[in-house]
């Protein structure tokens, strides 16, 4: 195969001369990345892709970014919100899926990437995913709690069966009903089960015999099926209206094998339609055996009763006292009780008298007339011995007075410079000279005498006898 013309046989590449005379194409970035985009976009329309996802991130506009990988490649992925709300489950980090979507190259950066409209786990159904997702949701949130399930009445007046008009479940709810009980009234609110539309038609049957509340338990019925038969028994809008019904709901969805969502929001699940009708009535016939019982043991417990009612009275007229020896017995008490007042009396006015001559002899012994004598004797006391201690401390701090004066006066400075002594400063620092190394030759000095000072200059310094320079 011949390289082509415009190459150069030595290294593959456009001779240079040829390079620079031949006629030249030239494409502005923004050009070229738009004849790439529209060849990849044309080449690519829509495509299916697998890879697991990862980076995955949702920002507030609702539009899902995340990248797609393999063993070996990688892609960036958008999933736009419109398309969002039709996933069946939640993508996250380290999910392998299968998209749908079309290639795409995004201007700005230069980057090429694929728009998803379509995505489901790979390997898994949606619907199981979906299923279990909602349940785990639910559940953590407390819906399933059985503090939260409303108790079936024990004989409810009226049955409302939320169910296919056609079919075996319809048709076995009312055999069992009329069987167990046929006076208990029916009523059946037809509603699609499966298919578009069927979420609404239950949610929208629940809300009305909610809004007539003149029903005691709701049955939600219907046959088995497959996971997608199922599915509007597994949404989040039934789950929610079952979880707010003020009627009590009884769930029978489906074969014994077959769970939903809707088993677990209702307040009782019963494993089949007929289970279901079953557990909503009891037997008439039991209910009238068990009617006759309470009836007979009533009337043997009344019978019991006034046996032992008349019993009771025979036995408390025989125990019954003659009225007139109660009244002696009385009479009698009365008498002690009054003899005993009488006594009690006497002893506590002697007692009183006591007290009030001892008082008077103890008041009489501390007359105030008395108190004051003693107390003028015991002033005039104290005023003696006042005046003796007042003299006698007086005379002492006189003597410690005139000791202290003569001390001062031996210790005054002005006393010794008196008796001819001074005291000799350096100027002009005004310090004590007390040895003739602190001044210097023809320094002046001040001299403190008793009467005034001398300003002198230094002439000569000796110590001890030695002249000092």
């Amino acid at each position: 195969m011949s390289p082509p013309s415009d190459f150069s046989e030595s290294s593959g590449f456009p001779d240079s001369g040829e390079m620079f005379h031949t006629r030249k194409t030239i494409y502005s970035v923004s050009e070229l990345t738009s004849k790439i985009k529209n060849l990849v976009e044309d080449s690519f329309p829509f495509v299916w892709i697998r890879g697991e996802i990862s980076n995955f991130r949702m920002p507030s506009s609702g539009h899902c970014y995340f990248t797609l990988k393999d063993e070996s490649a990688q892609i960036a992925a958008v999933m736009f919100r419109a398309q969002n709300r039709q996933i069946k489950f939640v993508p996250e980090d380290g999910l392998s899926i299968i998209g749908l979507g079309r290639l795409s190259v995004y201007e700005p950066r230069g980057s090429y990437q694929i728009i998803l409209e379509y995505l489901e786990p790979a390997g898994v159904g949606a619907l199981q995913i979906a299923f279990e997702r909602l349940k785990r949701r639910l559940a953590d949130e407390g819906y399933f709690d059985v503090r939260r399930k409303k108790p079936i009445p024990y004989l409810p007046g009226k049955i409302s069966v939320i169910t296919s008009p056609t079919g075996a479940v319809v048709h076995d709810i009312i055999t069992v009903i009329s069987r167990r009980f046929p006076n208990v009234r029916l009523e059946i609110v037809p509603v699609k089960v499966q298919g578009t539309g069927a979420e609404d038609d239950i949610v929208a049957a629940l809300s009305l015999v909610n809004a007539r509340a003149d029903s005691d338990v709701i049955i939600l019925a219907r046959g088995g099926g497959s996971l997608e038969d199922l599915q509007a028994f597994n949404s989040e809008a039934v789950a929610m209206a079952i979880f707010s019904s003020r009627i009590p709901v009884i769930s029978a969805v489906g074969h014994e094998t077959d769970v939903t969502i809707a088993d677990f929001m209702a307040d009782l699940r019963a494993p089949t339609p007929s289970a279901a009708a079953e557990m909503a009535v009891p037997e008439k016939s039991d209910l009238l055996r068990r009617h006759r019982a309470l009836e007979q043991s009533l009337l043997n417990g009344f019978q019991r009763h006034f046996e032992k009612s008349n019993q009771n009275i025979n036995d408390l007229k025989n125990r019954l006292v003659d009225p007139r020896r109660k009244t002696q017995e009385l009479w009698l008490r009365v008498d002690d009780f009054s003899s005993r007042l009488t006594r009690l009396t006497a002893l506590c006015v002697r007692r009183d008298k006591e007290r009030l001559g001892e008082f008077m002899r103890r008041l009489t012994s501390n007359s105030p007339r008395a108190l004051v004598q003693k107390m003028k004797l015991k002033l005039d006391v104290n005023k003696y011995n006042l005046a003796t201690n007042t003299t006698i401390i007086m005379r002492r701090m006189r003597s410690i007075a005139g000791e202290s004066t003569i001390k001062l006066e031996s210790l005054n400075p002005l006393a010794i410079l008196r008796r001819g002594y001074s005291v000799t400063r350096s100027l002009p620092d005004r310090r004590v000279v007390s040895h003739p190394g602190q001044v210097s030759l023809d320094q002046q000095v001040e001299i403190l005498l008793a009467d005034g000072q001398l300003v002198c200059k230094v002439q000569g310094k000796t110590h001890h006898g030695q002249e000092i320079v």
